[in-house]
């Protein structure tokens, strides 16, 4: 009998090669059964492929009904916002899917299951309906669910949590604003308007604290050697100080009296001047024409006259204790910058980023050494020219030899102008003693600027300050004509200051690029 059942033959069920055959049935071929082996394998990559499409279908399909429900929520939300315009009682709560239950959200309401299809409206019992009657002045959606009434729909949109309480903070305004980059740019207009106003209001002090800040950084290298010889900073300052405080004691004492007499003594001698010009015979003849003799005489021995110089001296008065106020309020400020000189240096040190503070102080130091080896050296060279003008008007018999001196010396620290001016006083007061007086003088002076520019000022400023000599008068010209006298003192370190930045900042900097 045969093994084989119906419905089947020897092909679905290979048998192994080294099997022998069934003793009732025929031997099986081993090249039949890999042949079905095959088929089988096709089989499943063809249902494999067919479940991929059935799985992309579906895919497909639950896309299109995802679409479809977007689409039905944006009708639904259009839909009650036009309830709650149109009906804004009735549009207070959303609606709730169908089944759901919600206890009742206030006390004294029993809880109530809302059948299928119902809608969320919880409302205490024995309320009147939320429908707002006619004439309500109530706006549209202020009721439990809008965040300006509702404490918990407020919390909820704001974010509220432990590490914000009151709320995430939104997101900043855009760098890129209009309103940010106008309101910004108005702003910072406005502030360098009023800082321009206030320079140019305050332009006095300001001066005062530069001129301070001058002659402290020129002190500060005696204040420093004074310490490198074992004394202590307070003294040092206490010594210089009372230097220099003794420098213009003896400046006032000696040039003050001698105007004050002076301007007495020419008010005295006036008329006597005017009888004296009588005796010009050009007078006379002028005299004779227009009466200029007498006009003057009576012009000086009526009271306008005395009236207008009384007028004059207290200008004079006034212009004098606007002077000594200023030069206590330097002497004052010099004495603050001088005692803290080091913490102000390195207050402003700090201030500079810390990858560039290391250089920035070597710079700052080397300028700082620069203009106080300059005002120490335009002292030396004042000092010297000074004593060289007491010398010689000493000998001619000028009178006031120490008040010219001080003149000479306290004129001879302006650079490039400022023994000139001091030459041309001492001068004309020397012409006033003799003609021959005057004349020999003004060549003393003569020869001895030449011997200051070409042999005492090269020596002493050498060691300090290396300016070039253009330089030097383009910013003197520009120092007297911002400041003045101030302007003109300040030009040579500023100019030694900024050719010292030049040559270790811009010049490198312009070279490596």
């Amino acid at each position: 009998m045969s093994d084989e059942r119906p419905g089947r033959t020897s092909v679905d069920r290979p048998r192994h090669p080294a099997t022998p055959p069934d003793a009732d049935g025929p031997a099986v071929d081993p090249a039949a059964g890999d042949e079905a082996t095959g088929a089988g394998e096709r089989r499943d990559a063809v249902a494999a492929r067919e479940r991929a499409a059935q799985a992309r279908d579906r895919a497909e399909r639950a896309k299109a009904a995802a679409a479809q429900a977007a689409e039905a929520a944006e009708e639904a939300e259009a839909a009650a916002a036009a309830a709650e315009s149109t009906h804004p009682a009735e549009a207070r709560r959303p609606a709730e899917s169908a089944g759901s239950t919600e206890p009742a959200e206030r006390a004294g309401t029993a809880p109530a299951a809302h059948p299928a299809g119902a809608t969320r409206s919880a409302e205490p019992a024995g309320s009147a309906p939320a429908a707002h009657p006619a004439g309500s002045t109530e706006p549209a959606g202020t009721g439990p669910g809008d965040p300006g009434v509702d404490h918990d729909v407020r919390a909820e949109e704001a974010g509220v949590d432990e590490r914000f309480p009151l709320g995430r903070p939104g997101r900043p305004m855009s760098m890129r604003s209009p309103f940010r980059i106008g309101f910004a740019g108005a702003l910072g207009a406005g502030f360098a308007y009023l800082l321009y106003q206030a320079l140019v209001s305050a332009r006095s002090v300001l001066v005062l604290v530069i001129v301070s800040a001058f002659l402290a950084i020129g002190l500060n290298p005696i204040v420093s050697r004074l310490e490198r010889a074992g004394m202590r900073r307070g003294a040092a300052v206490a010594i210089v100080f009372v230097g220099l405080l003794g420098f213009f004691t003896l400046f006032g004492y000696a040039v003050l009296p001698p105007v004050i007499n002076q301007a007495s003594n020419f008010v005295d001698a006036v008329p006597n001047y005017v009888k004296d010009l009588q005796g010009n015979g050009t007078i006379r003849d002028l005299d004779r024409r227009f009466g200029v003799i007498d006009k003057l005489s009576q012009y000086v021995t009526t009271g306008d006259f005395g009236t207008r110089i009384a007028g004059n001296v207290v200008t004079v008065t006034q212009l004098v204790a606007g002077f000594v106020l200023k030069a206590l309020t330097v002497l004052i400020l010099t004495l603050y910058f001088l005692s803290s000189f080091n913490s102000i240096k390195r207050t402003a040190y700090r201030l500079v980023p810390r990858s560039r503070r290391a250089r920035f102080s070597l710079i700052g130091d080397e300028v700082l050494n620069r203009v106080g080896g300059y005002v120490a050296g335009a002292v030396v060279v004042a000092l010297i020219a000074g004593l060289a003008s007491l010398v010689w008007v000493s000998s001619l018999g000028i009178p006031y030899p120490l008040a010219l001196a001080l003149i000479v010396t306290l004129t001879d620290v302006i650079p490039l102008i400022g023994a000139t001016i001091g030459a041309v006083i001492v001068t004309t007061v020397a012409f006033f003693v003799s003609l021959p007086v005057g004349i020999a003088t003004a060549i003393f002076f003569l020869v001895y600027q030449q011997v200051e520019n070409y042999l005492i000022y090269p020596r002493v400023m050498s060691r300090s300050v290396d300016v070039n000599p253009a330089a030097a008068i383009v910013g003197a010209l520009i120092g007297g004509t911002l400041l003045g006298f101030v302007g003109a003192l300040l030009a040579v370190p500023a100019t030694a200051a900024i050719q010292l930045i030049m040559r270790e900042v811009l010049v490198p900097r312009q070279d490596s690029q």
